[in-house]
């Protein structure tokens, strides 16, 4: 079973930012509001707007989720216009914790 980390775009032109293991079911609990997310029953999802396939590791895609989450805006929209750059800005981000 894989994990997902996945960007929605919502009907308030802002992004949320999300981890699975099922993108599609997933989905559906947020259009449908059943799932445990306050934000998109809220302000509804329009499209997904991409998504990442991360393997078997869980925390991998938590970490992963929680990363995007603190990205301005106009990094979101170039990670879903170029999403090879998503593994980039991590590898960076890691070299930078390092030295650190």
């Amino acid at each position: 079973m894989n994990y997902w980390v996945y960007m929605l775009l919502c009907d308030n032109d802002t992004y949320y930012t999300g981890y699975t293991n099922d993108v599609a079911r997933r989905y559906e609990a947020h259009i449908n509001g059943t799932g445990r997310c306050k934000y998109t029953r809220s302000f509804k999802p329009i499209q997904i707007a991409q998504q990442w396939d991360l393997g078997k590791d869980k925390r991998f895609a938590m970490k992963v989720e929680k990363f995007i989450k603190q990205l301005s805006r106009k990094t979101k929209e170039d990670i879903i216009q170029h999403p090879e750059k998503l593994m980039a800005l991590l590898i960076t981000k890691e070299k930078s914790e390092e030295q650190a």
